[in-house]
């Protein structure tokens, strides 16, 4: 469906690690910026198996409260 608007680099589609059903979401990652903003403008809303569908830019993962900063290793200070 995204290689209408340019080439695919890669794609992954989530699933539950217990079930192993699709989490119905996943990335995809295309050569370039252009042909993702293509394809996220024209996809966004668009329906897809019988369902509506959500295209839009990945943001990086939020950090969760412990800051996710492993303690040790060179550089780290002792607490």
């Amino acid at each position: 469906m995204f290689e209408e608007y340019g080439e695919v680099i890669s794609a992954k589609v989530i699933h539950d690690r217990d079930t192993g059903l699709s989490k119905r979401f996943g990335f995809v990652e295309m050569k370039n910026d252009t042909e993702a903003l293509n394809a996220i403008n024209e996809l966004d809303e668009s329906e897809f198996d019988n369902s509506q569908i959500v295209v839009k830019k990945a943001r990086p993962k939020e950090q969760t409260a412990g800051g996710g900063q492993p303690r040790g290793g060179y550089g780290s200070r002792r607490y």
